[in-house]
Parts: C-alpha cells; sequence; structure tokens
C-alpha cells in the first residue's frame, strides 16, 4: 500500500473510469501482502492509471477503487498476466466472496479544508 493511504484520491476532470473492488477475505492469507504491493507496482505502470484508495473494515470488508482515465487503460489492467494470476490465487486462498463494479464517472468533485474551492 502506498504511504498515502489515509489521503483519498484527488476528483479528476471527467469522464474517466473506475473499479470498485469489495471484499471479504479468508483467514490464509499467505502471501497475500506481497502480492498486494506487486499489483500496486504494476497497476501504476499503466498509462492512464489515475489512483488506488483502499479501505479495511475491522469486520473484514475490504473496498479498493481503482481510477483509470480511459477503457483503455482499465482493459489493459484487466488482462495483464500477471494480474490474471493474482486473480486466481485470490479465488483460490484469499477471498471467501467478492464484487467488482466499473462504472464511468461523468461528475466529480472533491473538499480539503482551508483550500479554495472551484464548482465543477
Amino acid at each position: 500500500m502506498s504511504d498515502d493511504s489515509q489521503v483519498p484520491v484527488e476528483a479528476f476532470d471527467p469522464p474517466y473510469y473506475v473499479a470498485v473492488f469489495t471484499t471479504v477475505r479468508t483467514q490464509e492469507q499467505s502471501g497475500y501482502r506481497e502480492t498486494n504491493a506487486r499489483m500496486e507496482e504494476l497497476v501504476r505502470e499503466i498509462p492512464g492509471f489515475l489512483g488506488i484508495d483502499h479501505a479495511q473494515t475491522p469486520g473484514g470488508l475490504g473496498i479498493t477503487v481503482g481510477y483509470f482515465r480511459d477503457a483503455g487503460a482499465l482493459t489493459q489492467w484487466r488482462t495483464n498476466a500477471e494480474h490474471q494470476t493474482a486473480q486466481k490465487r485470490g479465488r483460490a486462498e484469499w477471498y471467501e466472496r467478492y464484487t467488482l463494479h466499473v462504472a464511468k464517472v461523468e461528475r466529480s468533485h472533491g473538499f480539503v479544508r482551508g483550500a479554495q474551492q472551484a464548482d465543477r
């Protein structure tokens, strides 16, 4: 995970795409952290990757949101061979269940206390 995990990804000028990955993990997590770190490293190399947000509840619900400039960047991530291998391992070992939602963002804005705000 990146060092700025407590700062949400900024609001970008739409349109762009998001992939929302919501998980419940199994008790068996051997190798998960290393693979997760490698996946973050890989996705950051994709032209059009904008950022990633993570959240985890104490009860085990995890949410990861990946932001992509266009559908092509998202497709490049989805079809990456190393990512596909990690997905298979995730289904076999690390995830009790998950959902994936992909959406095109048509409106986006953010707020930072003390910063000058612009309407979008």
